[in-house]
């Protein structure tokens, strides 16, 4: 058990406070280029699932100030403001970073169910190198050193969390005019390698992914695809799964800002025999507001507002419910991110 945080929690439910770093430390280098293999076919999967959010477990509302103080709040529909329900247990989360110059420090006190846990971190950047640490109650240490243009159009990512000295991961990233490549290698004596590229020019991208198990001598995955992208539209074709899944996808783009759109994505299982056909649709009610809406053979129908209350913030009301069984409840998310 960890340590108590009563005096942080509510009468009615098990509330606390957390506060960790809310910017991503692993986006990909600056794309160029063919982008990366995880890039093809990346348009369609965002109009189909980017800010469609998980209705069964949070409402969540964010916020940041020019000094870097951000606000994330989770809440599960059905019990008061500022409760999340995530795996049965409720938590509050509270966000909070302190930047000075280039070092960021952070806390973090979460409680799920009995349970409390504490982290500290802090990140500091200086010329093309990041450096993150953060150190938990349970005697987790996670680390990741991230420098960029270590070589031209290059980017090295090393990560390790300790104790566990076999998590050590070695990522390196490189974007070219007209090809890119990514190599991912574990640590450990029976290292796990992943390895991608991507070559291509004037919109058409051709692309594979191979992921190895020294130990077994086995191949963990592979993938291969391509894709087309055009100022009117976006067309991939992605074999991946090793094989058992076949995934096309088409985006057409209705006017030249592309914030009016139509998406249609084919999925094919053949081990299962089971194709999901989804189609999606996006349009711009005005400069500050866009609706997108989603429906697959299933039944399952999604729909979301976005709409930008001030510049740079954005409020998103999202729904979902299943058109074959009407009696179910319907899911529903809401979700502020206030920005300076």
């Amino acid at each position: 058990m960890g340590p108590s945080c009563e005096p942080l929690c509510a009468e009615k439910g098990p509330i606390a406070f957390a506060f960790s770093p809310s910017p991503s430390l692993f986006a990909a280098a600056t794309m160029t280029g063919p982008g990366l293999f995880s890039d093809i076919g990346r348009k369609a999967k965002d109009l189909l699932t980017k800010d469609y959010y998980n209705y069964d477990q949070e409402l969540s509302v964010s916020s940041s100030s020019v000094i870097g103080v951000s606000l994330f709040l989770q809440e599960n529909l059905g019990i008061p403001v500022l409760c999340v329900s995530s795996s049965g247990n409720s938590v509050f989360l509270f966000t909070h970073e302190f930047a000075t110059g280039k070092l960021a420090l952070t806390s973090a006190a979460v409680r799920k169910g009995g349970l409390c846990t504490f982290d500290v971190g802090s990140q500091y950047k200086y010329k093309n190198t990041l450096i993150d640490v953060k150190a938990d109650t349970e005697s987790n240490i996670s680390t990741a050193l991230i420098i960029s243009d270590i070589l031209p159009s290059t980017k090295a990512i090393a990560s390790m969390k300790l104790p566990d000295y076999n998590s050590g991961k070695l990522e390196v990233q490189y974007l070219h005019h007209h090809a890119s490549l990514a190599s991912v290698v574990s640590l450990n004596k029976s290292p796990l390698i992943e390895l991608s590229g991507t070559i291509g020019a004037q919109g058409i991208a051709f692309g594979s992914e191979v992921g190895y198990d020294t130990a077994s001598g086995v191949l963990t995955k592979y993938s291969a695809g391509i894709g087309l992208t055009k100022p009117e539209y976006n067309a991939s074709v992605i074999l991946m799964d090793k094989g058992d899944t076949l995934k096309a996808s088409y985006v057409r783009h209705l006017d030249e800002t592309q914030r009016n759109t139509g998406v249609l994505e084919i999925l094919r299982r053949f081990s299962i025999n089971e194709n999901t056909v989804t189609v999606g649709a996006q349009y711009a009610l005005d400069p500050q507001t866009i609706v997108k809406a989603r429906l697959n053979n299933l039944g399952k129908l999604g729909a979301l507002l976005q709409h930008e209350v001030i510049p740079k913030s954005i409020l998103t009301i999202s729904g979902e419910f299943d058109t074959k069984a009407l009696e179910r409840t319907p899911k529903f998310g809401l979700a502020l991110a206030l920005k300076p």
